[in-house]
């Protein structure tokens, strides 16, 4: 920063001077072998170096507020790459219960057939295992044999049954233990995903949160003060394109129910990962937003962004989700006027924001009503 370089170079006028004053001695030493000395020059008092300009100083701050949106935008690219995790493992975790119960389930299928297959064996075993011709002729009663022949191929029939059940069974019971190690290893997956993701975030945010420690308070606020500058600029910039001229439709009662939603949260802090109801991240908010409005949407900005209906900015309506930056990494909700509430970055509150002070990657739509 300007304070660093202002010291360098304070430090080294200070040793130009010394220099001199150093230098000054042998000269007057020389001087006094002269008959008539001249009087020594008094010292020169170091000069005061000039403070940089207030446009070098902006330049300045403006090189590390260009560093910090790109620390935190890393930090959102990460906590959506968290997020997005997190729900898979989520899922994974509720089809793995979901597989074993249905092993359980067949497990115990299983058994009960293995208990039928023992009884028709014991069946079988006291009947002697005789074919039916040997049976017709030792048996004193024909005609009640006939009718037990029908009962026999009817229980031969049933036995053929029992064992294609159990086959069939088995195999079920293969194919849910196969699914749920291979859900294990995708749930594995995404663990290590996630908290890959929650590195890479914690660390963009340490070295954000470093750097903007370094500054004094003049030096902060007059950050903060260059931000609002390029977001008016870039809201001013959008709206002179006339992309909003006539273009304001009317929220759906879904619409009005999570933008009520979104501006009832301002104030709250930005946490990653956070989906309320004490803080949000920028998807947390859109998604808890919409859910309160009775309506599920994904989890994160990018699958917002790749599931949800798109339409034209200039056919947006309040409710609308306007996505920023090329990789989709932030979202906010459109109220209107030109307007977003948003969850901005770490350090930051919910808060509302020009439509066009960022990036626009293109508007999506929750509900089709």
């Amino acid at each position: 920063m300007a304070r660093g370089k202002r010291g360098l170079i304070s430090a080294a006028v200070t040793v130009v001077c010394a220099v001199t004053v150093l230098a000054a001695p042998g000269t007057a030493f020389a001087a006094s072998a002269a008959p008539h000395p001249a009087p020594t020059p008094a010292a020169t008092p170091p000069a005061t170096p000039p403070a940089p300009s207030a446009a070098a100083q902006d330049r300045e701050l403006e090189a590390v507020r260009e560093k910090l949106d790109e620390l935190y935008r890393a930090a959102a690219s990460a906590t959506d790459a968290y997020n997005a995790a997190e729900e898979k493992a989520e899922l994974q975790s509720r089809q793995i219960a979901e597989l074993a119960k249905r092993i359980a389930e067949a497990r115990k299928t299983l058994a009960g057939l293995k208990d039928r297959a023992g009884a028709a064996a014991r069946a079988q075993y006291r009947s002697g295992g005789l074919p039916p011709e040997a049976r017709l002729v030792l048996s004193d009663d024909p005609d009640a044999f006939l009718d037990g022949t029908g009962r026999v191929r009817q229980g031969e029939r049933a036995t053929r049954h029992l064992i294609e059940e159990t086959r069939r069974t088995r195999q079920d019971l293969e194919t849910y233990s196969a699914d749920a190690a291979a859900q294990f290893r995708k749930l594995e997956a995404n663990r290590k995903a996630r908290a890959a993701a929650q590195k890479k975030i914690e660390k963009q945010i340490a070295a954000a949160e470093k750097l903007e420690s370094r500054l004094e308070k003049e030096e902060r606020e007059r950050l903060a003060e260059l931000e609002r500058e390029a977001a008016r600029k870039a809201q001013n910039a959008w709206l002179d394109t006339g992309v909003l001229d006539g273009a304001e439709g009317e929220a759906t009662t879904r619409g009005e129910q999570a933008v009520k939603y979104a501006t009832a949260q301002i104030g709250k802090p930005y946490v990653w990962g956070a989906e309320g109801p004490e803080s949000y991240d920028c998807s947390g908010l859109t998604s808890q937003a919409w859910a309160n409005a009775g309506q599920g949407i994904p989890r994160t900005s990018q699958e917002q962004w790749k599931q949800l209906r798109r339409v034209d900015v200039t056919d947006m309506r309040p409710g609308d989700l306007v996505v920023y930056f090329d990789d989709a990494s932030h979202v906010g909700m459109y109220i209107g006027d030109g307007k977003i509430v948003h969850a901005p970055r770490p350090g930051r509150t919910v808060t509302i924001a020009g439509a066009g002070s960022m990036p626009i990657l293109g508007v999506v739509r929750p509900d089709a009503g």
